[in-house]
């Protein structure tokens, strides 16, 4: 029954505190910090997913690739339909610790533990029922990293509603994401792999025990991370703004209210340009290991300082976010910095094409590669940042015209798309891949090198439809600092009266 009411959910029948003006000012360094660090506990479990998982359970466990990847995408699917579910629900939750933080420390135990299991499977079972294990804990994963990331994240418009702090608080987060997802690629290269090289097992990659100490550690970080985040924010709950006031909940107002909240054409290009770059980011991951390895042939230690140049692109993307809101304003210098970043990504390939480069295997192509990489995805995180704190920009807007604080709805409305369409750019890659005949199972020289050119050749005009085409939709996007200060003073003036 679609109209049946649904009583809202509450732990405690006071009401929750009220928010003072401190809400509007500027987070202290400490609560930065507390809530960046957070986002170290979806970096590492997408760090993981993304990079480790289906290897781990097809090459070493030993299960069907194909069963593998099924479970991958189902837990996919099912997680992004929690999405708008929790940050509705979020939105409006009533209790003593306000609206984020009770699913914030509920999360925290559950993530850990099932993401230790993950890669720790039962000995001796049979590929039907490691593939129920797999999907049933990735769902888990990631529907309790949902009831986690989504309030977190939903707390950056509220810790301050300064135009410029909320890119700061955004470079904080993003920062931590970035660092905390690659210090475990560069954790699982650089040391664990090489420890548990054995004589019966020479590729510590293939050891089982690696995976089984890596995900006592990355459990272990997520549980830290999410703990230190919440107790971090908790004393800032009492300036938190409060939920909408009691009322009935159907199903048919959930609904009329979501679409309400979401029809803004600022935040459709929004919406729209994530869509894209989802496919994107997608297409660039799939093929990131094709180019360092066959394009630029480099080692596999050449191919471990390049995921280590990682952290200087962090450091970049977080220090120039903040600047560039300042200088310029969000929309601009988005576009500004996106545009040199989405088409300077695949310059180097450009001038391999040309032949302006030095040959492969020269300390030089190395440097250059790695130098021009941790710049330029320096400016793509200063671009995620700068989108993120657009998108913080939309819920006065939102609240000017519906009444109602919406955060967990735009933050989940903008992972649930991401989500959603992240299989289309690895079915794009495999496509690119198709078209350049590219062999399959080819050691690293023995791929021709027409064939190679071939990749890149159409690689680089995909790529960059995909970024331009986002950039294109984002210019529809309407809201700077005078249009967010108007929004502040409608919802001053309406609080005053």
């Amino acid at each position: 029954m679609v109209d049946a009411p649904i009583e809202e959910t509450r732990l405690e029948a006071e009401a929750p505190p009220q928010p003072t003006a401190a809400a509007a000012g500027r987070p202290s360094l400490w609560t930065k910090f507390a809530y960046g660090f957070g986002s170290v506990a979806y970096g590492v479990k997408d760090n993981g997913f993304s990079y480790f998982l289906l290897i781990f359970y097809s090459q070493v466990v030993g299960v069907d690739a194909r069963l593998v990847g099924l479970a991958i995408t189902a837990a996919l699917v099912i997680d992004a339909i929690s999405d708008p579910i929790v940050g509705y629900w979020s939105d409006n939750f009533r209790s003593r610790w306000g609206r984020r933080h009770p699913f914030m420390y509920a999360s925290a135990a559950p993530v850990a533990a099932c993401y230790f299991l993950i890669w720790a499977p039962p000995q001796g079972w049979s590929q039907t029922a490691l593939f129920w294990y797999v999907l049933g804990l990735a769902v888990l994963i990631r529907t309790c990293i949902t009831f986690y990331e989504t309030p977190s994240s939903a707390l950056g418009p509220e810790l301050t509603d300064h135009y410029d702090e909320r890119s700061s608080l955004m470079s904080w987060r993003y920062y931590f994401a970035w660092t905390g997802g690659n210090a475990m690629s560069v954790l699982m290269f650089m040391a664990l792999f090489p420890a548990f090289a054995t004589a019966a097992i020479p590729n510590g990659q293939f050891n089982p025990d690696a995976y089984r100490l890596y995900g006592i550690i990355a459990s272990a970080l997520i549980f830290l991370a999410i703990v230190v985040s919440a107790v971090g924010t908790h004393s800032r709950i009492a300036h938190l703004k409060p939920p909408p006031p009691k009322r009935k909940i159907t199903l048919a107002k959930v609904f009329r209210e979501i679409f309400e909240t979401l029809a803004d054409r600022s935040f459709f290009a929004l919406f729209v340009a994530a869509m894209l770059g989802a496919v994107a980011s997608g297409l660039s991951a799939s093929l990131s290991f094709y180019f360092l390895t066959y394009y630029w042939e480099f080692t596999p230690v050449q191919n471990g300082w390049v995921t280590t140049a990682v952290f200087g692109s962090a450091i970049i993307g977080s220090l120039l976010a903040p600047i560039a809101t300042r200088a310029m304003g969000k929309k601009k210098a988005a576009m500004i910095i996106g545009l040199i970043a989405f088409i300077g990504s695949p310059t180097p390939i450009v001038l391999r094409l040309f032949g302006l480069l030095p040959p492969n295997g020269t300390p030089e192509l190395f440097w250059i590669v790695l130098l021009f990489g941790m710049i330029d995805v320096g400016l793509i995180i200063c671009f995620q940042i700068l989108s993120a704190s657009m998108l913080a920009d939309l819920v006065e807007q939102a609240e000017v015209k519906t009444g109602r604080r919406s955060e967990g709805v735009f933050f989940a409305a903008s992972t649930f798309i991401r989500k959603m369409v992240n299989g289309l750019g690895i079915m794009t890659a495999t496509f690119v891949l198709t078209a350049a005949n590219f062999p399959k199972g080819a050691a690293p020289g023995q791929v021709p090198d027409e064939v190679v050119l071939r990749l890149g050749a159409y690689y680089v005009p995909t790529i960059l439809t995909l970024w331009l085409a986002m950039m294109a939709v984002m210019i529809t996007y309407r809201i700077d600092r005078a249009g967010h200060e108007e929004n502040l003073r409608i919802l001053a003036d309406r609080k005053g009266g």
